[in-house]
């Protein structure tokens, strides 16, 4: 049997193909088309999947079941990415399940957001298989993933786990991108890091070596710096505080035994992400501290975790695949 796995992101779209054990045959990706409607973004996500059974030789009717992962809002009831904050406005709908369905001849099509699909490759491709465990992002925006007593939790629209707008901060210095201030996000995202240490040098009026004046600041900067420049030190103790705060928090909501953490951001620097959260989770949870972790499958946890969600029907429970 085969089966597809698909991840839609606002950059790109990556499709595979693999077998009941989850090896990956053949692979297909793209940009994701900025417009002119969302129907182009569906076209490219058809395109991938028929790239990818090529690739693999496997027909498209042959496969058994897909998963896909995406940017959100979802609405799982129309099986579609409903006005994607990352894409251009014109882009209002995309829909998902229905093509993707009619491509493969298969109704086992399992929609999530790409946070949710990252549990279920870390529950599928654990050791243990832990039915209690958190998938947590730290990207350009930041989101988390939860299974509770073996359950993928994903609301009633699909949207649980938007943990990046938990408010972490009650000053609320800084604004998300929703518009709200004090969100886990605004501070920590990859998007956001620029912006927050901007903020924190006209509060400290530190000396830096930072280019905080460029237009072109970034994240990577700040990590680039460290151990250099004592501002570059302090933005990223301040980012390591307001993490494990976060984390805390999923770990006080959820109780997981484990929190696997992914996202550019923190699978580009583990050192100055994971670790000092690590170090501060003892003093800020109250309940049993869980174990934290990089994940092991890099980038490619998203869209591995779909193809789980296709051989387990959506739970990456290897029981049932």
């Amino acid at each position: 049997m085969y089966y597809v796995g698909v991840d839609l992101g606002a950059t790109n779209v990556r499709a595979v193909v693999g077998d009941g054990t989850a090896t990956i045959l053949g692979t297909g990706e793209t940009g994701t088309p900025r417009g002119p409607t969302g129907i182009a973004v569906t076209e490219a996500v058809l395109s991938v999947i028929r790239e990818a059974c090529s690739n693999a030789g496997v027909d498209p009717g042959d496969v058994e079941a897909a998963g896909i992962a995406s940017i959100g809002p979802l609405d799982l009831a129309a099986g579609a990415v409903e006005n994607p904050a990352n894409l251009p406005s014109s882009i209002d709908t995309i829909p998902l399940t229905g093509p993707i369905s009619e491509l493969l001849g298969t109704d086992q099509v399992h929609l999530h957001n790409d946070t949710n699909a990252g549990v279920i490759g870390e529950r599928f491709h654990s050791d243990r298989n832990p039915d209690d465990m958190a998938y947590i992002t730290i990207s350009t925006g930041i989101g988390a993933g939860v299974a509770v007593d073996g359950t993928v939790l994903s609301g009633w629209d699909g949207n649980a786990g938007e943990v990046g707008h938990m408010t972490i901060d009650p000053e609320g210095t800084m604004t998300c991108g929703c518009g709200r201030a004090g969100h886990w996000e605004a501070y920590c995202s990859g998007s956001n890091v620029p912006d927050y240490a901007r903020t924190l040098h006209e509060q400290t009026a530190s000396e830096t070596a930072l280019p905080v004046e460029d237009p072109d600041f970034s994240a990577k900067d700040v990590f680039e710096y460290a151990g250099e420049d004592d501002f570059a030190d302090l933005v990223i103790d301040r980012l390591a505080r307001w993490n494990a705060i976060g984390v805390a928090n999923v770990c006080h909501a959820y109780a997981p035994l484990v929190v696997s953490i992914g996202g550019a951001v923190a699978l580009n620097n583990p050192e100055l992400v994971v670790d000092p959260v690590r170090e501060q989770l003892a003093d800020l949870v109250f309940v049993n501290v869980p174990e934290l972790r990089l994940t092991e499958l890099g980038d490619e946890v998203v869209v591995k975790g779909a193809l789980a969600s296709a051989l387990t029907g959506g739970t990456g429970d290897r029981s049932r695949a």
